[in-house]
């Protein structure tokens, strides 16, 4: 009954509102090109650095962070120059035209080896990486915002977003499983020359990607929203609890995440002797998919809130599993499955739960900053918790006694064990908590669609 009183509420164009499959293919592939390289500097930058470029373990966590940390600060800011651009493409659209080339440029740029000593080589690293990272931000933050213009339908927009999701991983699989392979093929064995000529087929493949997307993406609601000042971007913000729960939870997420996704390389090299598994067992992560493509059902058997801590709770548990297998390389694959899935979850909801926040924001203070709203609930929780993801796993390392590409003590090999499967796991536990007081925000969804919609 409750079911049939809201959907008599709701106009019918609203519920009618498809968006064609095409378009949500391009949609898609905003995120294979986002994360085709994006993902491989999450996976295999801080390995880069230790290993390849020649930075201590510790320069390299402290460079991760303030990089990172510095960098996250352009989330807000290219969120309220996204909500205040207006132009014949559209909102969101046109910086998929803008900012593909010069994100490919400098992702390859983080991954050269420049002939510098000391301190030039450090600022060079941090230089490129800040660059790459302030336009990964000008190109992930549109990916984002223009969900909620994409379509005003919710059950629409959990649907694209899980197109979205899918067509991410497929992005995280191709880096995290052929960029190690190609490098070596690349380079004939060197690194330092197969890193940068690896990720420069990857940069090609993502610009004719975000290419594609610019030519079929439309935004409707465009028309309706008005250039937002930096006070009423901030005023979106006022009150929006959902907001404030989504970006805790999406920045414990994206800390856990790069925590494992940073140390796998190390735990395969030094504690089980098996690096030539690296490739397989990243290319496993391509199990996200059922993860994400099941999200749509997930949902309508119970709730939002749920299935992210049910994400969370998937990905605390293959971390457990992991520990437990010793050498046996089955049961890692089983850990490895379950973690995949569950951080496939994790990763995918608050992205579609961002744009119910944006609603709540308009709803609650007549100010819809689509751009501002979803730039730190996405481009920041994913910098700053890539920052900090890369930080706490390199001191904890170091502290135990870690040097690259030597044979290990067994106190380093201790360090590296808890960094790879315990810290993620202790701070994916974590990320439920405030997921648990998201519940009642959730129930009042419908009425607020309801009350947007006749205010159109």
């Amino acid at each position: 009954m409750e079911e049939k009183q809201y959907l008599e509420k709701i106009p019918t164009n609203l519920l009618d509102e498809k968006v064609p499959f095409h378009r949500r293919i391009s949609y898609a592939l905003t995120d294979t090109g986002g994360n085709l390289l994006y993902c491989i500097i999450s996976s295999y930058l801080l390995y880069f650095y230790t290993d390849v470029f020649g930075l201590s373990v510790g320069v390299a966590g402290t460079l991760l962070l303030i990089a990172r940390l510095v960098d996250a600060v352009d989330a807000p800011i290219w969120g309220m120059i996204i909500d205040r651009t207006k132009s014949k493409y559209g909102q969101s659209r046109p910086y998929f035209l803008w900012m593909s080339i010069p994100f490919a440029i400098f992702t390859v740029l983080t991954f050269v080896t420049p002939n510098l000593d000391g301190g030039a080589k450090i600022a060079y690293a941090a230089i490129t990486y800040i660059l790459a990272g302030i336009c990964y931000t000008g190109i992930a933050t549109p990916i984002t915002s223009i969900l909620p213009n994409l379509s005003s339908n919710p059950n629409e927009r959990v649907v694209l977003n899980s197109f979205r999701m899918v067509g991410g991983n497929v992005g995280n699989f191709l880096a995290v499983t052929f960029t190690l392979p190609l490098a070596a093929l690349l380079g004939n064995g060197n690194d330092q020359k197969g890193f940068p000529l690896a990720v420069a087929v990857f940069a090609v493949i993502a610009v004719v990607m975000f290419l594609i997307a610019f030519a079929n993406l439309r935004e409707i609601n465009t028309e309706r929203i008005k250039p937002v000042s930096i006070r009423h971007s901030v005023k979106a913000v006022k009150g929006n609890w959902p907001w404030i729960i989504l970006i805790i939870a999406n920045l414990i997420f994206w800390i856990g995440l790069t925590i494992r996704t940073s140390t796998i390389v190390y735990y395969f090299e030094y504690n089980l002797e098996k690096k030539e598994l690296v490739p397989f067992i990243n290319g496993i992560s391509i199990i996200q998919v059922l993860g994400m493509a099941a999200i749509p059902f997930i949902v309508k058997l119970t709730k939002k809130y749920s299935t992210m801590i049910l994400g969370f709770v998937l990905a605390a548990s293959g971390q457990v599993i992991m520990y437990f297998a010793d050498a046996s390389l089955s049961v890692i694959i089983t850990g490895w499955v379950i973690g995949c899935i569950g951080s496939g979850i994790a990763c995918s909801m608050p992205f579609a739960m961002l744009s119910d926040s944006v609603d709540y924001g308009e709803w609650k203070t007549g100010v819809r900053a689509s751009g501002f709203l979803t730039a730190i609930g996405s481009a920041f929780c994913i910098k700053a918790g890539a920052g900090l993801g890369g930080f706490l796993p390199t001191q904890i390392m170091s502290m135990f006694g870690y040097i690259p590409n030597t044979t290990q003590t067994s106190s380093s090999l201790l360090g590296i064990q808890f960094s790879f499967i315990w810290l993620p796991a202790i701070v994916f536990i974590l990320g439920i908590i405030p997921m648990v007081f998201y519940a009642k925000y959730e129930k009042n969804e419908r009425n607020i669609q309801i009350e947007l919609a006749t205010r159109k």
